[in-house]
This record gives structure tokens, C-alpha cells and sequence, in this order.
């Protein structure tokens, strides 16, 4: 899949850096730098570029409904550690 977005190259991640509890999600075409992880062991992902913006600003709407879902799976693990 195919995702049009505006990238921020102002930091990357290197990808051989990353420890064997992080997978790589997404990256870029253009030069191949890690655009997006997720935790193997814990409820955290990320994407290094604006999911929001234009000019198809609906190609990465599955990361927001990821997120909720997240949330609602899990919100009961969390309240009972505080």
C-alpha cells in the first residue's frame, strides 16, 4: 500500500539501530528511511510524517482508528497499574 504524505526528514530513525522489540511499518519510497514502528511487546506505534495532511489527507486515517482501538482493547490494563 501506498500512502501520500508530507514527510519531516528533520530526524530519522536508523533502521539497524532499533532493538528486536521494534518492528519497522513503513518506509519511505523515495530514500528508504524508516517512516513508521510499533512496539512488539508493548501498545505504542508511531509514523515519522503528518498523517493529517494533504494532498490525500484520508490515506493514513487507519492510523487514527488504530489508535482508538488501541485504546478501548486495553484502557482497563492501564487503570488498574495506576
Amino acid at each position: 500500500k501506498v500512502e501520500i504524505t508530507s514527510q519531516n526528514h528533520g530526524f530519522s530513525i536508523i533502521k539497524n539501530s532499533l532493538s528486536n522489540q521494534i518492528s519497522v511499518t513503513h518506509l519511505s519510497l523515495n530514500d528508504q528511511t524508516v517512516e513508521g514502528i510499533k512496539c512488539k511487546n508493548k501498545f505504542i506505534f508511531s509514523v515519522q510524517y503528518h498523517p493529517e495532511s494533504s494532498p490525500g489527507p484520508h490515506d493514513s486515517r487507519y492510523l487514527f482508528s488504530n489508535f482508538f482501538d488501541m485504546i478501548h482493547k486495553h484502557q482497563g490494563e492501564y487503570a488498574k497499574k495506576i
